[in-house]
């Protein structure tokens, strides 16, 4: 656990990346005018720049401190005994994030990060969840769009009904709704650098249901030959559904969650989690499944990735605020009771913003539950290690909401 004479209680690694400067602008925007917190990178000038940017934001609180740091694990290790909590936008993950979970674990300072890299996140629990949890360090990977609103939303429906009806969840199906944003070129890198860095078995591995679960879980229902060869479906209060380009990514830390959260028994045994992707009809839903299924079979090939490296935003670049103004993402759910009736109840986390303004948002209000709502985390009570944001329970639900973010769940017919 971090000391509390350390001399800040947020450091935001990668401030001056596409990701870290909207982190960062929610911070200065935001957070209340007390958080002592700085902006860590190589680049002091980047840096500089960027503080100027920032203080033309909010005139009335003090500009962060700076500190320069490399990833080398001297520099790192230095960097976080100096703060309660980092934050770092620095990826593609497998490639530099690494250190700095090993740096952060070792020296019990908690840790928040954007990452999608459902391997490397796997790779990082199996070395690192026991060193950061005898050291009480929280450590939230996938904090971003990719996992943290469909793992916060899930967590609000299932103790909504634990709450209305007394009882564990059955199932919870999901679908991102709306999601108008274009990916930023560390996100286009990431997934190529994915494809470069994991060899197959390593990739399906991960990819196993229950693969990040410190439970072992049961097996999940399985779709009709139909509906796995289309990758279409039709549920009821969520609509026509197809594959989802981050469901896997997003179903493997809820998944976490309920293994975290009492072992299972917070969300329920029966517990089965679904996420897709909203779809207009069966054939568009048709065609996605295609795009994405022979999209994700075709960069397995080293040649594909070269040449479509040639047509993205480079890492560090994305799309413009303007073209991002009328951006808005929405993810909706339904929830079954485990009750012989099987009564249902709905949840929805939305957002008017693009998805990178959304992530800044999402770990900035993560890193502040940590370091200032203390034993009122679930997070708090398990002691630390590599965790989830539905871990950080209803005082991050309740900062989520301060901040803007739509997070609701009712019963159906109540």
């Amino acid at each position: 656990m971090p000391s509390p004479d350390r001399k800040y209680e947020i450091i935001l690694l990668g401030a001056t990346g596409y990701t870290g400067k909207y982190c960062a602008e929610h911070i200065v925007k935001n957070l209340p005018t007390d958080l002592r917190w700085a902006v860590a990178g190589r680049s002091e000038v980047k840096l500089s720049t960027l503080i100027n940017e920032l203080e033309s934001l909010n005139t009335d609180r003090l500009g962060p401190g700076v500190e320069i740091a490399s990833l080398d694990p001297e520099d790192l290790d230095a960097l976080v005994k100096k703060t309660k909590l980092l934050i770092t936008t620095v990826g593609p993950f497998h490639k530099y994030g690494s250190p700095v979970v090993e740096a952060c674990a070792g020296n019990g300072t908690h840790y928040v990060d954007s990452t999608g890299e459902t391997p490397w996140v796997l790779e990082m629990i199996r070395k690192y969840h026991d060193i950061a949890q005898a050291n009480r360090a929280i450590m939230i990977p996938q904090c971003g769009l990719e996992s943290a609103c469909s793992d916060i939303m899930v967590y609000l429906v299932v103790s909504l009904i634990r709450d209305k009806l007394k009882v564990g969840v059955k199932d919870v199906t999901a679908t991102n709704s709306v999601l108008t944003s274009l990916p930023s070129g560390g996100t286009l890198a990431t997934v190529f650098g994915i494809f470069d860095h994991y060899g197959i078995a390593q990739l399906i591995e991960s990819s196993k249901p229950y693969a990040l679960s410190p439970v072992p879980g049961h097996k999940d229902k399985l779709a009709s030959l139909l509906t796995r060869l289309s990758g279409v479906r039709y549920v009821p209060d969520l609509g026509t559904l197809t594959t989802g380009l981050a469901s896997g990514a997003n179903i493997s830390i809820v998944q976490r969650s309920w293994g975290l959260l009492e072992r299972g028994d917070y969300y329920g045994q029966n517990f089965q989690y679904e996420e897709y992707a909203s779809t207009r009809n069966s054939f568009t839903g048709f065609v996605t499944h295609l795009m994405i299924t022979f999209g994700m079979a075709a960069l397995a090939i080293p040649p594909v990735r070269w040449l479509a490296k040639m047509f993205v935003h480079q890492p560090g670049e994305g799309p413009t605020k303007e073209s991002t103004a009328k951006d808005r993402v929405e993810f909706k759910a339904i929830a079954t009771a485990d009750t012989a009736d099987s009564e249902r109840a709905t949840a929805i986390c939305g957002f008017n913003g693009s998805a990178y303004d959304f992530t800044g948002v999402l770990m900035a209000e993560a890193a502040f539950s940590i370091v200032r709502d203390g034993d009122k985390t679930p997070a708090s009570k398990i002691g630390g290690g590599v965790l989830t944001p539905a871990t950080l329970g209803q005082a991050y639900v309740d900062r989520l909401r301060n901040a803007g973010v739509v997070l609701e769940a009712s019963v159906l017919g109540r």
